[in-house]
């Protein structure tokens, strides 16, 4: 079952990378079947790159660090 608190984890190495660039997220919810929700924020929240930063970045990381992570979404 997906933890909230290894999405938490995952989610504060994450963090400083976006934070360098004026942006930063906010963890939104994480249901059991593996779909994670998050706000970007900051520069990030209006970034014309940010789809491509959350899939293939967040995602991706999210993904390798808790296998149980089926999908990210932002809203």
């Amino acid at each position: 079952m997906l933890s909230r608190e290894k999405v938490e984890e995952s989610l504060e190495r994450i963090r400083p990378a976006l934070q360098a660039d004026g942006g930063d997220l906010e963890l939104i919810d994480v249901t059991e079947d593996g779909k994670v929700t998050l706000r970007l924020t900051g520069a990030c929240g209006s970034c014309p790159m940010s789809q491509m930063t959350l899939k293939m970045g967040i995602e991706q990381r999210l993904k390798e660090d808790v296998p149980e992570v089926e999908l990210v979404e932002a809203v």
